[in-house]
């Protein structure tokens, strides 16, 4: 974690234990970790969801106004003018980063994946319909996404064991059973939410900074071989469901703020539901970096394969909390909503291997010589984020994890 990225404009929330085991709500600033509930028992933060708790969900519920309150009053009390008491306080409340274990920031009770990445999806469409109109009808008219398992959901560093599940290779009869042999990475974002609406009433595109925390780093582990001979004619299911990784650190919407730049023009013109009068694309760089096992033994960094932008997505949090909700369904807080797959038109800016290697046919290859077309045993897989602009710099740390048998 670069102490740069973590300075005052950010100051992203998320969860820790420390050597007694207990969970506490926390803030990275800089090279430290902050404990909120400390700061909370000892006088100098206002905000008793934070007190012992051992998720965010309760002060995701308590709305913007709180949200905006205590990152504030952090900017006071971690800020050069802070006053020799505030110091003190902070002092026994921070913890070096490697004193601590963090967990999943929050008790996340729905998980939905989106499809927003228009050049995602034309990919796959070449990649799988050859012959045919990369998109979909229905693809420039709304936002797709899945239902996808919550607890399956997993801190960075979680080490992904190896799906095994049914696939039909072409040439074959029938399907068989056993592990996939097309693991895949999704580099994505994915937005929190904060307080939720009833049933029965939608929440307006309008209605982002009412009902969204902030965003985490995504990797939404696919297995290809599976999801290629299930996915028809309901979409995905066990090619998703056996794990999705985050980031530990949720980036608030205050923090992004100065990042959030113009959507892509779409066409034809969205129903009058998904438009909203402000922009919400966001300038945030994504890199997706590989650490093979003999890499790792012979203590070689990981290599940056990909790097690409949130900024192009043809869809934002703004059409997809306004769908999600159109029906009548509900969010809650701490709800997970991934924006599926980020990738970009030029080379080295997809952000999945199918895309990158084209199905296999165009292997990776490496510095090393080593080669790949899909994730094999040992490698171990990092997706970092950050956002510049005007002098500014704010990170999301990072998203890793470990591919086991």
């Amino acid at each position: 974690m670069d102490p740069r990225d973590f300075g005052l404009d950010n100051l992203p929330f998320g969860m820790v234990s420390a050597s007694d085991g207990r969970k506490r709500a926390a803030v990275a600033f800089e090279g430290s970790i902050v404990d909120l509930g400390e700061l909370v028992h000892r006088g100098f933060l206002d905000e008793e969801s934070l007190l012992g708790a051992e998720t965010l969900n309760a002060f995701l519920a308590c709305g913007p106004g709180a949200w905006r309150a205590v990152r504030t009053r952090l900017q006071q009390l971690l800020g050069p003018g802070a006053s020799s008491a505030e110091r003190e306080a902070v002092r026994a409340a921070s913890f070096s980063q490697d004193a601590v274990t963090t967990h999943l920031p929050v008790a996340i009770g729905d998980y939905v994946d989106f499809y927003s990445s228009l050049e995602h999806a034309a990919n796959l469409g070449r990649i799988l319909r050859p012959n045919a109109e990369p998109l979909l009808p229905n693809y420039r008219h709304l936002p797709i996404g899945y239902h996808g398992r919550a607890g399956t959901i997993v801190p960075s560093g979680t080490t992904i064991r190896r799906p095994h599940g049914q696939h039909k290779a072409p040439e074959a009869n029938a399907p068989s059973f056993g592990p996939s042999t097309m693991l895949d990475v999704e580099v994505e974002m994915g937005w929190i939410a904060g307080p939720g609406n009833a049933a029965g009433e939608p929440i307006a595109a309008d209605a982002v900074r009412e009902h969204v925390f902030g965003y985490v780093l995504v990797n939404d582990w696919s297995a290809r071989d599976i999801q290629a001979w299930e996915y028809q004619p309901l979409g995905p299911f066990l090619g998703k469901s056996f794990a999705t990784s985050i980031s530990p650190w949720i980036v608030t919407l205050d923090a992004l703020e100065p990042f959030r730049v113009a959507e892509p023009q779409r066409d034809p013109v969205p129903l009058p539901y998904l438009r909203a009068r402000e922009p919400w694309g966001y300038d945030v760089t994504l890199e997706l970096r590989l650490q093979t096992r003999t890499m790792r033994e012979r203590r070689e960094e990981a290599v940056a394969i990909s790097r690409t932008s949130l900024r192009a997505m043809y869809w934002t949090v703004a059409q997809q909390l306004a769908h999600v909700t159109s029906n009548g369904a509900t969010i809650r807080p701490g709800d997970l909503f991934g924006t599926g797959t980020v990738s970009g038109s030029e080379p080295r800016t997809q952000g999945s291997f199918i895309e990158l290697t084209w199905r296999g046919r165009d292997p990776l290859v490496l510095p090393d010589g080593e080669t790949r077309t899909f994730l094999e045993d040992g490698d171990t897989v990092t997706i970092a984020g950050r956002a510049e602009r005007d002098g500014r710099r704010i990170g999301f740390g990072e998203v890793t994890g470990t591919i086991a048998r």
